[in-house]
């Protein structure tokens, strides 16, 4: 193996001596100079409570790569919270935060030349900037799911940060008071961990499993359960394997292992953003995969098997109770390509052969499946060429079909102020424009105006049509996000003027503006320039080098 690890440089060259003196230092044995050496990508904040166990779990997780005949070196990432680092630029900073973990990534290991990593996945960035820093480099990789938080209750009432987030928009219109928000807030986490619910986090920590990136059965986890520690303590064992046996990431991420991917997350009502994030890592990999794509494929042939808050009555702790990732795909086993390697070193078959389901009632078999209604559409048209997406609820028997006026906005803040004035009324559609990745730039967040919509009591009378992102943890009535083309470059939506009609229609999967083509061209002719960010500083540099939403919003190769 010594002479296999590209860790360990010619003896007697100039790299060789002075990385030997800076390791020698730092106490490493000659022995261990031959050891593979693994990094351990923390991307841990005292910001957030979703990083604040992460540096805890570094100890342990180093003494398991040592245990195994590794040499462990932590390595640190930017470490944005949805929130907390969505205070400033509203929200700008987050989806562009991803792209930092990938580069911290890449600077750290590939300019040591380290030979494999563990990454500690946690808030919504981290799991996809992690997951891509891994395809980018193709060296022996696995995610860790750090886990979920324990949630609490508030006057005799299970509350967790789903309810907080869509309560505060009920603050402003009366409907709820300061003081009750405030309890809500002081009871809503007990403990580590990212938010309890089928959001962003869970979503992609589920991903990385049924991509085969994780180890079987670990995901979701409660933060630091009993499992949880089982499953640091195991891939710090596994990874000094993979590193011996080579096994890579350009293995596992396979055109089937993405279909795979997409197949669970449509079976458990994943989050809007995980299409974006499976698409970023598809660039990385260089694997042709169009993920947009193929939730528009697959979207009426998956069974919903799943109904987890905010898409349904059950937990998250539910789902980890009846068996997880492992026993959803153990239910969808027919519908998944089994034949595909995973990280453990066993195909997914072989990995479901030994998964058991333990509660039908919260992973339902086929034969007894919620439905088969995709509750992440991707809708084109008119208003949307390239493509936008919808998140519905499990139980959606509503009206899909929304027709209305536009009212337009071109910032969140001027869309809340039109709310809270009482301008926007049952029927419109609020457009709330500029906020794409190079408009915002940096893909601002969208939900505060859809849940100031709905404590105004409007989220089922009025739709959003935004070229911004929204929170994968709650959506409320109709709203159609991440419109591309983006209005910064001139998309459709751009063109929009207050009064102009948009129809929505879900099932058709479209979205469409009712206006002549011979009043929009005069309306392009008129059309200025989308001006560059004032600012420096890294939104600028994000600005000019993201590439679109349907493209994973990644950098510019």
């Amino acid at each position: 193996m010594t002479g296999t690890l590209r860790s360990n440089l010619v003896a007697g060259s100039s790299r060789w001596a002075v990385r030997r003196a800076q390791w020698r230092a730092l106490g490493l044995t000659d022995e261990d100079l031959h050891k593979p050496k693994i990094a351990i990508v923390n991307s841990s904040s005292k910001l957030a409570i979703c990083f604040s166990h992460l540096d805890d779990i570094v100890g342990p997780l180093s003494d398991a790569v040592r245990a195994a005949g590794g040499v462990p070196f932590e390595v640190r990432t930017a470490a944005p919270s949805d929130f907390i680092t969505s205070a400033g630029r509203d929200g700008r900073y987050i989806l562009p935060s991803r792209d930092l973990i990938v580069n911290d990534i890449e600077v750290a290991v590939e300019g040591a030349q380290l030979d494999g990593m563990v990454c500690l996945a946690s808030c919504d960035k981290t799991a996809p900037g992690q997951l891509m820093a891994a395809a980018r480099l193709d060296i022996p990789t696995l995610i860790v799911g750090c886990g979920y938080q324990p949630s609490g209750r508030f006057r005799g009432e299970h509350v967790d940060i789903e309810d907080v987030f869509l309560a505060a928009g009920h603050v402003a219109s009366g409907r709820l008071s300061l003081p009750d928000l405030a309890g809500m807030c002081d009871n809503a986490i007990r403990g580590p961990g990212v938010c309890a619910g089928m959001g962003t986090a869970n979503s992609m920590h589920i991903a990385c499993e049924a991509l085969g990136m994780t180890l079987p059965e670990s995901t979701p986890v409660l933060a630091n359960s009993p499992a949880m520690w089982r499953a640091v303590r195991t891939a710090g064992r596994r990874i000094v394997e993979m590193v011996t046996d080579g096994v890579r990431p350009g293995h596992v991420l396979t055109r089937e292992a993405f279909e795979n991917a997409v197949t669970v997350l449509l079976s458990v009502s994943t989050s809007v953003n995980v299409v974006k994030h499976l698409q970023a890592v598809a660039k990385e990999t260089r694997c042709d995969v169009d993920v947009p794509e193929l939730f528009e494929r697959l979207g009426d042939r998956v069974p919903l098997l799943c109904a987890i808050r905010p898409n349904g009555e059950h937990f998250i702790e539910d789902l980890e109770a009846a068996g997880g990732a492992a026993a959803v795909m153990k239910q969808l086993a027919d519908h998944l390509h089994l034949q595909v390697p995973t990280a453990s070193g066993a195909t997914l078959g072989e990995v479901l052969d030994a998964a058991t389901v333990h509660d039908e009632d919260v992973v339902r078999p086929v034969d007894r499946a919620l439905g088969r209604r995709p509750s992440v559409v991707v809708v084109r048209g008119s208003l949307a060429p390239a493509g936008a997406v919808v998140k519905r609820p499990v139980d959606d028997h509503g009206n899909q079909r929304f027709t209305g006026r536009a009212k337009v906005y071109p910032s969140r803040d001027a869309a809340l102020e039109g709310v809270a004035a009482g301008d926007v009324g049952p029927g419109h559609v609020v457009v709330l424009r500029g906020l794409g990745p190079r408009g915002g730039p940096g893909m601002a967040l969208a939900s505060a105006v859809v849940f100031a919509l709905d404590g105004a009591g409007l989220g089922e009378e009025v739709a959003v049509v935004t070229d911004g992102q929204l929170s994968g943890l709650v959506n409320v009535g109709m709203v159609v996000g991440e419109v591309a083309p983006e209005a910064a470059v001139g998309g459709p939506l751009a063109l929009v003027a207050d009064g102009d009609l948009i129809s929505i229609d879900v099932p058709g999967r479209t979205v469409d503006l009712d206006v002549p083509a011979d009043e929009l061209s005069a309306r392009r002719a008129r059309l200025h320039e989308y001006p560059a960010t004032t600012e420096g500083g890294w939104l600028s540099i994000y600005q000019r080098l993201v590439t679109p939403v349907p493209d994973g919003a990644v950098l510019t190769e």
